[in-house]
């Protein structure tokens, strides 16, 4: 699995892709939105859109996941120049995993300065419900446990330092920013906070490693969004994060229920307006994103 994880993009051609989509582009992005299972509708709300298919990006991933639409849409959010990915790439997919993060440097290479990501996830807390949004506070990166995480390798320091502090990862205005933006809108009925924690996928959890995630204090779990965290905060961008709790994960050996990724999808659809509206209403309110 590890073989070709050392195999980075280099600088040169991250900077080659920012540059040929900057060309194409409308505007020049300060703000980056990731768009998880069933949410790409957030990329609808741009006006002024420009739709560039990952297959015509030059050294881009493709997305190979069902309710992942494998888009890059340029546009303006709320007055805000905005890019934003409909469809992500996971380890899961086959992909090495500085391939599923290079999105993450060309972002910062276009200029883009806060990342907003988005992801279906279970929910492991028991107090959470389906249909809740989890503002990501901290996360847990099991794959790194196993030495798979996206800066090993040779740094280049123009991305950023070789060792990052990830104390911060998830900056705290921003998410103080949503949970603001949730009370106005009346939200807060299904707003949770709590612990992101992430699995290579795609098989989904067993009842023991389920049991096990929540005794190490997560709240959700997902195959997602921590390796754009650490890579988006080591080319130094602000970072918010937040979790549709999309089904709550089997605890209980004798339970008759079953994840699936329909369930997902389904769940995604649901509350996806509320989630645009969130998304949408704390751009209007992040001051430093002007053109």
């Amino acid at each position: 699995m590890f073989e070709d994880s050392t195999t980075a993009y280099s600088y040169e051609e991250c900077k080659a892709t920012a540059d040929w989509l900057l060309a194409q582009a409308p505007v020049r992005p300060l703000l980056g939105i990731v768009c998880g299972s069933g949410l790409g509708g957030l990329a609808e709300m741009l006006k002024d859109k420009l739709l560039i298919d990952y297959s015509d990006i030059p050294n881009f991933p493709q997305s190979t996941v069902h309710g992942h639409a494998g888009k890059l849409v340029f546009g303006t959010l709320k007055g805000k120049p905005c890019v934003c990915m409909q469809g992500r790439f996971h380890l899961y997919e086959g992909y090495p995993i500085q391939k599923t993060t290079m999105p993450m440097r060309v972002f910062k290479l276009m200029g883009v300065e806060t990342v907003i990501l988005t992801n279906a996830a279970g929910g492991l807390n028991q107090d959470f419900k389906v249909g809740d949004i989890m503002v990501i506070k901290d996360h847990i990166n099991i794959p790194g446990f196993a030495g798979n995480n996206p800066l090993v390798g040779a740094n280049d320091e123009r991305f950023g330092e070789q060792f990052p502090c990830m104390s911060d990862a998830y900056d705290r205005d921003l998410q103080q920013l949503a949970h603001a933006v949730a009370a106005e809108l009346d939200y807060s009925s299904f707003m949770q906070e709590g612990v992101y924690s992430a699995l290579c996928g795609p098989s989904f959890e067993t009842v023991a490693e389920c049991k096990m995630l929540q005794f190490l204090g997560a709240d959700a779990v997902g195959m997602s969004t921590v390796h754009e965290v650490i890579v988006a905060r080591h080319c130094g961008m602000r970072v918010v994060a937040l979790s549709l709790i999309t089904n709550q994960v089997v605890m209980d050996y004798y339970s008759e229920k079953k994840a699936n990724h329909a369930e997902v999808l389904q769940t995604g659809e649901l509350r996806a307006q509320q989630m645009e509206k969130l998304v949408s209403t704390m751009v209007s309110r992040m001051k430093t994103l002007k053109h």
